[in-house]
């Protein structure tokens, strides 16, 4: 069965086909980071016009790559939140308009559900129950995957995202946007040494906040410059990357614990950062825990992860109402 991915809920306009749920045919992602770049961050109205003019072309060129017709196309998947409202308009409503015009079933996916999906794209054998750790520029989750769309929400975060908190200290340490590969790069020329945040006030839930770290490093940055002093960037970065690093290492292991599953995904744009790929495969491998993340170019937003999900969901929920509408600020449940 080929299904067709749309994923616009961001800054990637991206079309893919996907056969059954676990087999990328094709995967096409048009980035718009270059015409955002110059405002440090993403611009929704800026980002919906571009997908507007991008996702017919990328369509055509998704079906090419994949050597299938129209008409073989038998499920359209699209995200319908959480994400940016313009964008999200844009994807669903072409993803409607090819399930009335091609008469197959159209399915509504979450994006955080999305990004879970990506793993079992890039390993056949994953297989649920699982804990999942979703960690990109706009979400922060930890998920007890029971079974194919049961999910149980463990932990969010309250604030900053960490890719969000990621992009806001490359912002201050002159690094540009998108923040997370310039901090990552540069982390490892420093020694991790600085202490930002004493206490983490969410100690003991599954929650997370990074607003407070991020808060930190931005006024120790003022600070020095406001003396004259030099800012030791390399230090910074790394000591930034440490403390989030280790939030994320240490509610995820314990909900792998309390939850006594021993299969632990990360997935989101994060998931591709050094530091993090590397820890938790050392405590993976000390705790005896299966550990699974995407290869890098399944962590950014794409639509290959859009058409896996949407299979699982249309086989066992069948597909979405016509009249789905967009929902920013969508949870999953």
């Amino acid at each position: 069965m080929l299904i067709l991915g749309v994923e616009t809920s961001c800054d990637e306009t991206a079309v893919a086909v996907v056969e059954d749920g676990c087999k990328i045919r094709s995967n096409v992602i048009l980035s718009q980071i270059d015409r955002h770049r110059k405002f440090g961050g993403v611009v929704p109205e800026l980002a919906a016009r571009c997908h507007l003019e991008a996702i017919t072309p990328i369509v055509e060129e998704a079906l090419r790559e994949a050597g299938v017709l129209p008409q073989e196309i038998k499920l359209v998947a699209a995200t319908y939140g959480p994400g940016l409202i313009g964008g999200l308009l844009v994807g669903l409503s072409l993803a409607k308009a090819l399930s009335l015009a091609w008469k197959v079933p159209f399915v509504g996916v979450n994006h955080v559900e999305g990004h879970i999906y990506a793993n079992f794209l890039a390993h056949p054998d994953l297989t649920p129950p699982l804990i999942c750790l979703t960690v990109s520029g706009g979400h922060t989750n930890l998920i007890y995957m029971a079974e194919h769309g049961d999910y149980e929400v463990l932990g969010e975060t309250r604030d900053d995202a960490a890719g969000e908190a990621f992009d806001k200290v490359a912002r201050v340490l002159g690094l540009g946007y998108p923040g997370g590969p310039p901090v990552d790069r540069l982390a490892r020329q420093g020694k991790a040494e600085i202490t930002l945040v004493q206490q983490d006030r969410l100690a003991g839930t599954y929650d997370f906040s990074f607003s407070g770290l991020k808060t930190a490093v931005v006024n120790l940055v003022h600070r020095l410059e406001q003396k004259g002093e030099t800012v030791p960037t390399a230090d910074l970065a790394a000591s930034f990357q440490r403390q989030v690093v280790s939030t994320l290492l240490e509610r995820a292991f314990r909900a792998v614990e309390d939850k006594k599953v021993t299969t632990l995904a990360l997935s989101g744009g994060v998931a591709a950062n050094s530091e993090l790929r590397e820890r938790f495969t050392q405590e993976a491998a000390r705790r005896g825990v299966k550990l699974y993340y995407p290869p890098l170019d399944l962590c950014t937003d794409n639509a290959a992860m859009i058409a896996a999900c949407g299979y699982f969901r249309w086989q066992k929920q069948g597909s979405s109402p016509l009249d789905l509408t967009v929902a920013p600020r969508l949870r999953l449940t």
